[in-house]
């Protein structure tokens, strides 16, 4: 196992008894799931009562962000609070995806390991004194890499260590640490790693810890036992000759019915971490925060537009339209957290990094482009970003801004730096419909120079084609 020593600055008196009042922290982190797919933000195509409990009990953010439109560069942003350039991880994995025909994802030449300069927030909270457990979809580097999660911070890791692994919910292995766990093929893996991450919590109730829970679901593909299936087949029977097709040979009827499936299946496990955290009296020093790692996709079979997965905002997964970024998030901390409160802060998921530093009173690593959102949790005056920046290295490559009501965004930058500016107003025009970067030079002019300032060149990755 590599050795890091990280110098930790406690905030405190040291580890003391007061020091053992830090709060929990669970992090349910789900996989493509939209900003409109539940029934607090008015879905009606399925019900998510434990999801609904969070938000009538927390507080909802209205303006949160993913740092990436894909999977495993938002999860490296997420862990070490640095936004794609920095860390270096662009794509999932390094070969094409998908048939060449209709293949839209270019092929980057990237890493899909983190590196073993980088600190992640789990690397710090050990350091801290947390008991930090992790289960799910990791994605970020192999058995003995860098990346391996035991080696980036977490005392207990049980799910997927690869990505494409997790492209199937019936594996026929998961890990636990560095341990292969082989399956028959035949067990469902979102309820295996839910075992497991119950156990974590119950194992570690009387210690500060810290769980997080990349849920796989509801990535494609669209599979779950039959038991939650079949009310929706009755309920959508216009898709049972609908054959949703994916990796690992997956073949699966009705999709839709999947799907729905697959979030009840999803919200029953959220329901069955909010009673544990009852039963255990930690509900009142534990803060749960729940969040996607990027926009709905439509793969497998699964059909966003059908289920309004993104209400109003325009694009999915892999688009640094709103679509392809925002996403809920909900705080909830009983005594804490404000119930039934709403925040239209602007937060990225980058911001994650000092916020648990705070709350686990420690110094906060100098490299994260973070800003802690403590103060918008608990009532006090909240710092804001000057702007959030975004680049995503497909499709031609893409750069995106948000200032205040502003959007902005550059569509295939790779052969031409100078692509024009699209500007919306996200305030009137949350759907980003109507250019209006013509009718309001002054902001673009504002904005144009922030592209360069916060791209973070890279010579192994670079955004822009190298000129000949």
């Amino acid at each position: 196992m590599r050795k890091r020593l990280l110098t930790i600055t406690v905030l405190a008196l040291g580890l003391t008894a007061q020091a053992d009042q830090r709060p929990n922290i669970l992090f349910i982190f789900l996989d493509d799931f939209g900003w409109r797919d539940t029934a607090y933000m008015g879905s009606d195509f399925y019900e998510t009562p434990n999801i609904d409990r969070l938000a009538k009990g927390g507080m909802v953010f209205t303006d949160a962000y993913s740092c990436s439109a894909n999977c495993a560069p938002a999860r490296a942003c997420l862990l070490s609070g640095q936004y794609t350039p920095r860390h270096e991880i662009f794509n999932v994995g390094t070969k094409p995806r998908g048939l060449a025909k209709h293949r839209r994802l270019e092929h980057i030449a990237g890493t899909k390991t983190l590196r073993p300069d980088i600190i992640t927030w789990a690397e710090s909270l050990q350091q801290a004194g947390y008991r930090t457990g992790m289960f799910g979809k990791w994605g970020l580097g192999a058995p003995g890499s860098s990346g391996d999660p035991v080696n980036q911070g977490w005392d207990e890791f049980f799910g997927y260590n690869c990505q494409r692994q997790a492209h199937t919910f019936y594996p026929k292995h998961l890990w636990h640490n560095d341990n292969k766990v082989m399956l028959d093929g035949k067990a469902y893996s979102h309820d295996l790693i839910q075992k497991q991450a119950l156990k974590f919590i119950r194992d570690n109730a009387k210690k500060p810890f810290f769980a997080y829970l990349p849920i796989t679901i509801p990535h494609a593909a669209m599979q779950c036992p039959e038991e939650d299936v079949a009310p929706f087949r009755k309920k959508f029977p216009q898709f049972e000759d609908k054959i949703g097709k994916y990796s690992h040979g997956t073949k699966v009827r009705n999709p839709v019915a999947a799907f729905a499936g697959m979030m009840t299946r999803m919200d029953r496990g959220v329901g069955q971490v909010l009673d544990l955290l009852d039963e255990l009296k930690i509900a009142d020093n534990t803060l749960v925060l729940f969040t996607s790692d990027n926009g709905p996709h439509n793969e497998g079979g699964h059909q966003p537009g059908f289920f309004n997965s993104n209400g109003p905002l325009r694009g999915h997964k892999r688009d640094l339209y709103e679509g392809g970024i925002r996403v809920p998030l909900i705080a909830y901390w009983p005594g804490r957290v404000k119930a039934g409160s709403v925040s239209d802060h602007i937060c990225a998921h980058w911001d994650l990094m000092p916020t648990f530093c705070e709350l686990a009173k420690i110094s906060t690593p100098k490299h994260t482009d973070g800003i802690s959102y403590i103060p918008a949790l608990t009532g006090g005056k909240q710092k804001k970003h000057d702007y959030l920046y975004w680049e995503f290295h497909s499709y031609g490559n893409a750069q995106a801004i948000r200032m205040g009501d502003w959007k902005a965004i550059r569509l295939k930058v790779k052969n031409d730096p100078d692509a024009p500016i699209q500007l919306y107003n996200l305030k009137q025009d949350i759907g980003e419909t109507k250019n209006i970067a013509a009718t309001h030079p002054n902001v673009v002019k504002r904005i144009a120079p922030l592209f360069q300032e916060a791209h973070t060149p890279s010579e192994r990755f670079p955004l822009f084609a190298k000129k000949r």
